[in-house]
Parts: structure tokens; C-alpha cells; sequence
């Protein structure tokens, strides 16, 4: 069940490139950005009490909710950097060197998770990285 909801995350994370560009041709892309962040914060917290799952907030542990904040910031920090690269540059380059955070997932997943990649992942990855940067370099 997860390989679905990986492809319809890329499905969807596709689309909001496209959309993006589209609704920052004539805003700053930080405004752009929190009026996107508003969005989705409101779409989240609406599915958490769609399904009922807000009474397990109050058992969120202090470690747990630092690493959440975390993954937030960074989120945030790529969110705005995002959106001004694609406020400046081509959705179809911007998008696919957006991706290169594979190779940061894959090393942090490494060296705090001890995962290890098959031979197979291994020249996937090399071939999507070499792909990307052929997309962006020539």
C-alpha cells in the first residue's frame, strides 16, 4: 500500500509544480509560499479530524515533537527556496534538481538509519542523479 501513496504523492507533487508556476506569475514567491503553507495546514488539520485521529496528539513525546519541528523548518526552508526557483526558472528543470533531495534521503537514511542500498537502487540512483543533472546542465 505504500507504493501507491509514493506514486500518488509524485503524481501530486508534479502537479503542484505546475500549478505553482502558474499562480506565482504575478506574486512574490514568498507570499505565494504562505498562502500555500496556509492551505495546507488547513487541509491537514481537516483530514486529522476526518478520520479522528486529533486524541492522539496529546500523547506526542518531546523527542517526537522536536524531530516534527524539525522536518517542519526544513520544510518551510524548501518550500521558499522552491518557490523562487521556480518563480525564476523552468517548472521542467526546477522541478527534477528538487529531486536531487533523493541523494540527501539516501545518505541521511545511511548513516542515521544504517539502511543500505541494493546494486539495482544504487544505479538507479546513479542513473537518476545523471539524469537530473543532464535536465539542468544542458
Amino acid at each position: 500500500m505504500w507504493l501507491l501513496y509514493a506514486v500518488c504523492s509524485s503524481f501530486f507533487a508534479g502537479l503542484t509544480s505546475i500549478l505553482a508556476k502558474i499562480g506565482i506569475q504575478k506574486t512574490d514567491s514568498t507570499v505565494a509560499t504562505a498562502l500555500r503553507t496556509v492551505v495546507v495546514l488547513l487541509f491537514s488539520w481537516a483530514i486529522v479530524f476526518l478520520i479522528g485521529s486529533q486524541s492522539q496528539i496529546a500523547s506526542i513525546d518531546g523527542r517526537t515533537l522536536l524531530f516534527l519541528v524539525l522536518s517542519g523548518l526544513a520544510t518551510g526552508a524548501s518550500w521558499l527556496c522552491y518557490y523562487h526557483a521556480l518563480q525564476e526558472g523552468p517548472a521542467s528543470v526546477v522541478a527534477p534538481v528538487d529531486k536531487l533531495s533523493v541523494l540527501v534521503t539516501v545518505a541521511f537514511s545511511y548513516f542515521v538509519f544504517g539502511e543500505k542500498l541494493s546494486r539495482r537502487a544504487a544505479a538507479g540512483l546513479v542513473l537518476l542523479t545523471a539524469g537530473t543533472v543532464a535536465m539542468a546542465v544542458l
